[in-house]
């Protein structure tokens, strides 16, 4: 069976992931697809080609019921070199492999994709900014979950981790406010202070 993350057309892509996810027909994906903007009939027309022009919440929808990373069905991402083949994009694609796409899709910095513009720059930057945020929340969320359950536990021994625990709760709340404090300097206001855990 071919990799749906190698093939060329994003109805290939989208037919070999159905079946490589176990949906034996489009009627069974369409079914594990809540809202009913993805029928049977519209993925039979997206898998044949007949359908070129996808919704992008049809497309988001398709991706989450597949369980797979939209730029997986976008571009041919397991043969990275490959030329971007999604047809009706503007000239500006040209030349752009799949590699490039993905890394402009995601805004990711240091990669194969260069902003050409100081604006995108500054976008990508502050799209890194929010990731780091969340993935300090995350953390202390995890840490605060450890420390109560190494208390809760009673045991006299985890004392000096418990010291440990909080210490690196503190170092990481800081480095949080520090990049929500900087978000805000560039007009991010609605950042909460402490997250939610």
């Amino acid at each position: 069976m071919a990799d749906f993350r190698t093939e060329l057309g994003i109805g290939v892509r989208i037919r070999l992931a159905r079946r490589a996810r176990g949906f034996r027909t489009t009627a069974d994906l369409a079914e594990a697809i809540p809202g009913g903007n993805v029928t049977e009939a519209i993925l039979e027309n997206i898998e044949s080609g007949r359908k070129a022009d996808i919704s992008v919440s049809q497309l988001l929808n398709i991706a989450r019921g597949l369980n797979v990373p939209v730029s997986m069905l976008l571009a041919p991402m397991g043969a990275p070199d490959s030329a971007l083949d999604l047809p009706n994009l503007s000239a500006d694609f040209d030349g752009m492999s799949a590699a490039e796409f993905d890394c402009w899709l995601s805004a990711t910095p240091a990669s194969t994709y260069r902003p050409r513009h100081a604006s995108e720059r500054s976008d990508i930057a502050l799209l890194n900014s929010l990731r780091e945020l969340g993935t300090l929340r995350r953390e202390l969320n995890r840490l605060r979950i450890v420390l109560a359950s190494q208390k809760a536990s009673g045991d006299p021994d985890l004392i000096g981790a418990n010291a440990d625990v909080e210490k690196r709760i503190n170092r990481i709340a800081k480095d949080a406010a520090d990049v929500a404090a900087l978000l805000a300097t560039a007009g991010l206001t609605n950042i909460e202070e402490t997250p939610r855990v």
